[in-house]
């Protein structure tokens, strides 16, 4: 009868540890999908900031062309000064 008493005991113990466990896994696990979900969505906006300047980026470079663009059709041959 001790025997049994003594196995049920240990078993209750077991139990309790294994659920203590089980405990500490799901909140690590629910802090990790927390942490998983914030690193997402800064990387979510760093890519989006990262996207706009080089938007902004081409259109700098996209006027810059225009310009001189423009200022070489602006220019005609006589307009050139040519020092000897």
């Amino acid at each position: 009868m001790t025997s049994q008493r003594d196995r049920i005991g240990s078993l209750e113990s077991r139990m309790e540890e294994l659920e203590a466990t089980i405990r500490g896994l799901t909140e690590e696990l629910v802090d990790a999908n927390q942490r998983i979900r914030e690193l997402e969505q800064a990387q979510e906006t760093a890519d989006a900031d990262a996207k706009s300047d080089s938007a902004q980026d081409e259109e700098a470079k996209s006027d810059e062309s225009k310009d001189d663009t423009e200022e070489e059709e602006s220019s005609g041959p006589g307009d050139d000064i040519i020092v000897a």
